[in-house]
């Protein structure tokens, strides 16, 4: 085969898989889809699912992962950016997207409008960039009003909901799709800050006529995030955006017990060298670990390049033969090293599962958050694309 005939399709293929898997991520295709129809069972006829597949479906591949959850029941996609939309375009997906984040270049919006996006409005300024952008257009494009109730990120402040529909209303060029906000502490026990957003909502929209006899009657209202779509159905609407359920991560522990969802991912990588070491040596960058005495190293293929933390040195533990194993010494850019004393007989070639299921052993995002003091979904987006998605 010529060289310049592998390309990247055939190198992530069955035939070439084997020339990738130093280290790869496999993707439970029916673990998503049992994710989804789970999420669905939670809603009512009239609210449709939006899966959020920015950031590459959280690290899990946005193209195979929207295939799959449209099958099984999503009805759109949001992603963050401009060529996150395209991406899935070019793949063969017709579904409607939302573009979550800002937009308002004119390359941008004219790419928007070939590729069939839909954008986020979060000003009149950027509506009328638009609407100018647009005018040698004959189709009225969809777009989605973003009001801020709390979040202080991107959106018109709430109060401002009126002014802001009129002007979008008078514009030409534009139709409006839906108007949504963001909850910014669903996932938190505490549900004050949610209720008044909440509250907020329904004060702007109210004041707006939605459903009244100065709007149309398709367009969409949505607030509820993953964690606000499995705490109360007064906050789901005409559809619910729902990113980290999807992956099978609850956004809280205390939710929990709303719904079972399945973890979709799966990281693993190969032992390449095993080594004895004696008591007293050294191990890795810096030395953080020293050898207490004489002890079995495996040099496992995967590192901070690829995802994981470098802040987990010397903290982190890996399942390897349905056995929990310390990772020891500095993670590095490629690699990490082992304590494998209590296998004595492991070989090179072996698995080693970094996030995932063995047996009784199981290792999630969240653990690695925790220790960490950060997020689930900080973890999920840190996994880089040298790293092969393989569907299982």
């Amino acid at each position: 085969m010529a060289i310049e005939s592998l390309n990247q399709r055939a190198i992530e293929s069955d035939a070439y898989g084997g020339i990738c898997q130093r280290a790869w991520i496999e993707i439970n295709d029916r673990a998503l889809t049992y994710n989804v129809q789970q999420l669905k069972t939670l809603l009512s006829a009239k609210t449709q699912l939006m899966g959020v597949v920015k950031a590459d479906a959280y690290g899990h591949g946005a193209c195979k992962v929207s295939r799959t959850i449209l099958e099984s029941g999503a009805d759109w996609l949001a992603v963050a950016t401009v060529p996150e939309g395209i991406e899935l375009r070019l793949a063969g997906i017709t579904a409607p997207i939302l573009i979550l984040g800002a937009t308002d270049r004119r390359a941008q919006i004219q790419a928007i409008a070939h590729w069939q996006l839909q954008p986020t409005i979060c000003t009149p300024q950027q509506a009328l960039v638009f609407s100018e952008t647009l005018s040698y257009y004959t189709e009225a494009m969809p777009i989605h009003l973003k009001l801020d109730t709390g979040m202080s990120r991107l959106g018109t402040p709430w109060q401002q909901a009126v002014e802001f529909v009129q002007f979008v209303q008078r514009l030409p060029n534009l139709k409006i799709a839906s108007i949504y906000s963001h909850l910014a502490t669903a996932d938190n026990p505490d549900q004050t800050v949610m209720r008044q957003q909440h509250q907020r909502f329904e004060e702007a929209i109210g004041l707006c006529g939605i459903n009244g006899k100065s709007f149309p009657g398709d367009i969409r209202l949505h607030l509820a995030n993953s964690a606000a779509t499995l705490t109360d159905s007064t906050l789901h609407y005409d559809m619910v955006r729902v990113g980290l359920a999807i992956y099978g991560l609850y956004p809280a522990p205390h939710l929990q017990e709303k719904i079972d969802l399945k973890p979709v991912m799966q990281v693993k990588a190969r032992v390449t060298q095993v080594k004895t070491i004696e008591a007293g040596t050294g191990v890795s960058y810096g030395y953080q670990f020293i050898a207490p005495k004489q002890m079995r190293l495996a040099v496992v293929s995967i590192g901070y390049a690829d995802g994981v933390p470098r802040n987990l040195s010397n903290k982190m533990k890996v399942i390897v033969r349905d056995r929990l194993i310390p990772q020891v010494g500095a993670i590095t850019m490629d690699q990490l090293m082992l304590d494998v004393s209590a296998i004595p007989d492991l070989e090179t070639g072996e698995v080693v599962t970094l996030l995932g299921e063995v047996g009784k052993h199981q290792i999630s995002a969240e653990d690695w958050a925790n220790t960490l003091g950060t997020i689930s979904w900080e973890i999920l987006c840190s996994f880089k694309n040298r790293l092969p998605r393989v569907a299982v």
